[in-house]
């Protein structure tokens, strides 16, 4: 509740800061302890997913288990992550927030759309109607080719779409070649190679849970107490986390607007799709995944679940990065939630880089939306294959702030789209990017829940709370038999 206060008095703050012209002071004097908030959680993060997944995979006495973990884990957020993305596909098809858009507007777009396709040289529109043949349309020529060259000159625009090539490109095999490190302390200095060091810590607790017992003994003390440590410093930091997301919020905001004016842009001037994707996220957090877990987890009480995660949610709210909220939510899972460490541990850190449900969804909304924006109709096939390249696209994607835009990118051409649309929805990407890490890291801690449950290990407190209830029934029971 306390972080709930902090965020909502940042924002508070930043409007106040507007209207009397505290911008400047807001930037300069409070968003500094923001960027302290998450560079302290991210140096955080990085030793205890080390220092947890060794102590975890080095405490199963079945090594077979964390094949089976292994194979539970990723398959779920496979599962999920298409789930996502078909929610968002439904609910953008639905709504249509780029037909609400002016049609003059529309039009000027489509040609542009066409303008940009001779240009590189490309076949055919993706649903193959041509208005630059139609002489009807020939007033938006020039208008189309002004913000087409608008957009291909903005810088940050083009680093992204290089970025994206760059990965397009890449041997289908790249992601396994990836997740091997040539360096494990380049790799522990650089949170976008999560994998890496998961995949080190794997196999090095491989290693010590197949080495004689006389030989790892002084390790695995050594290892367990390192993670106790690294979980003293996130209760540390944590107290103060308050007044660290009041500081991140004010920051953040401040430095996307000057004026009220411009707050209430952002949040309404593309209000149709932002509303399409915050609906379809929220139908994610609020049903599917509660409900997935009410299914399999007999007695789990939905107010509870959401009660245990809320710090973790408040602060991916904050800081838009799964690694940054990472020992956070692993501190919920195992200390609410009942989860063992041997499986947060495992499931936690790998759903950082893999589960990208929320963003997933994004991108499938974000896509659909240019489309109508540009008078384009995707076919069902071209649909199948924004599902199939965003779920692949989400696989080792940093968990770390706007990544998702890169990702977007090579979704947008997987179909045929021009990459620089991503500028039309740059003015909220930061808020919603807010949303989708919570609904990320909300998947991942259902999912651990779900391992957890396979394997007979969820001992949460609404499990306690039911056995309990059951077990004083049985005892009333049995009592007024005897007596």
């Amino acid at each position: 509740m306390k972080i709930f206060i902090g965020l909502v008095l940042g924002i508070f703050w930043t409007f106040a800061s507007s209207v009397l012209g505290l911008n400047g002071f807001t930037i300069n004097w409070i968003d500094p302890f923001g960027t302290i908030f998450i560079r302290l959680l991210k140096f955080i993060a990085v030793p205890l997913v080390l220092f947890s997944i060794i102590n975890g995979v080095a405490g199963l006495s079945d090594i077979s288990k964390l094949k089976r973990l292994g194979f539970k884990t990723l398959g779920i957020y496979m599962v999920t992550t298409v789930l996502a993305i078909s929610i968002g596909l439904g609910m953008v098809n639905i709504l249509k927030p780029g037909k609400r858009i002016e049609k003059e507007q529309r039009i000027e777009n489509r040609i542009s759309y066409e303008v940009w396709l001779m240009d590189n040289h490309m076949a055919a529109t993706a649903d193959g109607r041509s208005y630059l043949k139609d002489t009807a349309f020939s007033k938006y020529h020039d208008i189309s080719m002004a913000r087409l060259e608008a957009n291909t000159a903005d810088q940050m625009l083009s680093e992204k779409i290089s970025l994206a090539n760059a990965k397009k490109n890449q041997s289908p095999l790249q992601f396994i070649v990836d997740m091997v490190p040539e360096n494990i302390i380049l790799s522990m200095s650089n949170n976008q190679l999560m994998l890496q060091l998961i995949f080190f810590a794997i196999f090095f607790g491989i290693c010590v849970a197949i080495a004689p017992e006389n030989s790892a003994a002084g390790i695995t003390d050594f290892i367990s107490a390192m993670n106790e440590i690294f979980l003293i410093m996130v209760h540390a930091v944590m107290k103060a986390a308050p007044l660290f997301v009041f500081a991140l919020v004010a920051g953040t905001v401040a430095k996307m607007a000057d004026t009220p004016g411009e707050i209430i842009e952002i949040f309404i001037g593309l209000g149709y799709y932002s509303l399409t994707v915050v609906l379809s996220l929220m139908i994610l957090a609020f049903i599917i995944y509660p409900g997935i877990l009410k299914l399999f987890v007999k007695g789990s009480s939905y107010r509870r679940f959401f009660k245990n995660i809320s710090p973790a949610q408040f602060l991916a709210f904050s800081t838009s990065s799964s690694a940054a909220t990472l020992p956070v939510t692993m501190e919920c899972v195992e200390e609410k939630m009942g989860v063992p460490k041997n499986i947060s541990s495992f499931v936690l850190p790998i759903g950082a880089t893999v589960n990208m449900d929320g963003t997933s969804l994004y991108q499938a909304v974000a896509v659909i939306f240019l489309a109508q924006l540009h008078m384009i109709d995707l076919t069902f096939a071209q649909q199948l294959t924004i599902v199939l390249t965003t779920t692949l696209a989400s696989i080792g994607t940093a968990a770390v702030p706007s990544a998702g835009l890169i990702m977007l990118i090579i979704v947008l051409q997987s179909v045929g789209l021009n990459p620089a649309w991503i500028a039309i929805i740059f003015p909220v990407d930061r808020i919603l990017d807010m949303i989708r890490t919570t609904v990320n890291v909300t998947g991942d801690t259902m999912v651990c829940a779900l391992v957890a449950h396979s394997e007979n290990q969820l001992d949460g407190e609404e499990i306690r709370i039911e056995s309990s209830v059951e077990t004083q029934t049985l005892s009333n029971q049995e009592y007024s038999v005897t007596k």
